[in-house]
């Protein structure tokens, strides 16, 4: 592939990275301040991700003009960065465990709604350049998509914590799968590494 080729499929990802990093810093900031009023380890756990995002994305809008060589270092960082939320979200669940009250419901599914638009809009919008960039474009492409899946569990949780069982429960396993997906999500990053060696 020529450079000017390479430089033709590169720029649609820098545009997309740029908007998704804002629309994630943003909600970062709504879904942050609604976990701690009411004590939610999901929402915690989600919200990290989102600044997550946002950071996963300016390095890509950042790193896309580097050799592959790079590119690939790049991402073996980003697949260490998606593991942060997990470990944050394994300290909030233990301090959850030694006082466990249960989160206001309709406040934890009507965030979890929001932050699944904001996940799907730029799940959209990354799932078209997702195979440019090499493991940069996967990087972004996995987590929106894993963080829609993540919102569908809070919404879950917020609905089962009102109406079936109003304990902390649901709210806890929730954070604790969002970890689990990061985790996953990290492993196919790092394994798109010889991906991005080799192009």
């Amino acid at each position: 592939m020529t450079g000017a080729a390479h430089s033709l499929l590169q720029g649609p990802l820098r545009r997309v990275a740029l908007l998704v990093a804002l629309l994630n810093l943003g909600y970062f900031g709504v879904e942050f301040a609604v976990a701690l009023a009411i004590g939610s380890v999901s929402l915690f756990a989600d919200s990290v991700d989102f600044l997550e995002d946002t950071a996963i994305n300016l390095l890509i809008v950042l790193a896309l003009g580097w050799s592959a060589p790079a590119r690939a270092r790049v991402g073996m960082a980003l697949a260490a960065i998606i593991l942060v939320p997990g470990l944050a979200t394994l300290w909030t669940a233990w301090q959850k465990f030694m006082e466990p009250v249960a989160p206001e419901p309709l406040a934890l599914s009507l965030t979890g709604l929001g932050a699944l638009a904001v996940n799907l809009a730029c799940a959209l919008l990354l799932a078209r350049v997702r195979h440019h960039g090499g493991s940069l474009g996967k990087a972004a492409f996995l987590s929106a998509r894993n963080d829609a899946l993540a919102n569908v569990a809070i919404i879950a949780a917020g609905l089962i914590t009102a109406f079936l069982w109003q304990t902390t429960w649901p709210d806890l396993i929730v954070g604790l799968a969002i970890a689990a997906i990061n985790a996953d999500a990290a492993k196919e990053v790092w394994e798109a590494r010889e991906e991005g060696k080799a192009g």
